[in-house]
């Protein structure tokens, strides 16, 4: 995430996250030298820190993390133009041999990066609109479909087409999104 935008919501995508690895307030602020008091406004949305710390954060909860070998191996064996992202972070999980040909990269390129930084203004919209939305404070919310244009990155391109976002847990409760594509190409 260095170097990207902000992500939206931040308090609740914290606190879904540290309460899924079973991580106390005080345990994170302890870990990111800062106090419980801060890590509860974060939470509550009263404060949002810069990307950077933001980033920090979610890198700090890593290691509380599973590693969910057979769901990467699902995504990147299937058919269909498909990539797993971590809920909090867009940090790439796995992707499909058909979403890495759309997107115009190797199979593991991508892994280990956060995707938002590659977001067309339509994923920016939706993924903000998941903040007036139940998305954030029920376990299984409606899958969200959206059409998004394309867009032309240095490391990476993006197809016009709809847009399928459904949430899925790892082995450790943590949220991850199964994001299934359609380009209007195909």
């Amino acid at each position: 995430m260095k170097g990207s935008a902000a992500l939206p919501v931040f308090g609740t995508r914290l606190r879904r996250v540290r309460t899924a690895v079973r991580l106390k307030q005080d345990g994170l602020a302890e870990l990111l030298g800062v106090d419980q008091a801060t890590v509860s406004r974060w939470e509550r949305g009263v404060q949002t820190p810069e990307a950077d710390l933001q980033a920090k954060v979610f890198q700090t909860l890593l290691p509380y993390r599973s590693d969910d070998a057979a769901l990467r191996r699902l995504v990147e064996t299937s058919p269909e133009c498909v990539h797993l992202v971590d809920e909090a972070t867009h940090v790439c999980l796995a992707y499909s041999a058909v979403r890495a040909r759309d997107w115009q990269v190797g199979q593991r390129d991508m892994l280990g990066i956060s995707l938002w930084q590659f977001a067309t203004e339509e994923i920016q919209k939706a993924e903000h609109e998941l903040g007036a939305s139940d998305w954030w404070s029920v376990v299984s919310p409606e899958p969200r479909l959206f059409e998004t244009s394309q867009a032309n990155y240095r490391d990476i391109s993006i197809s016009a087409g709809q847009i399928l976002w459904e949430r899925v847990y790892l082995s450790d409760g943590t949220p991850a999104r199964l994001v299934s594509g359609r380009s209007h190409a195909a």
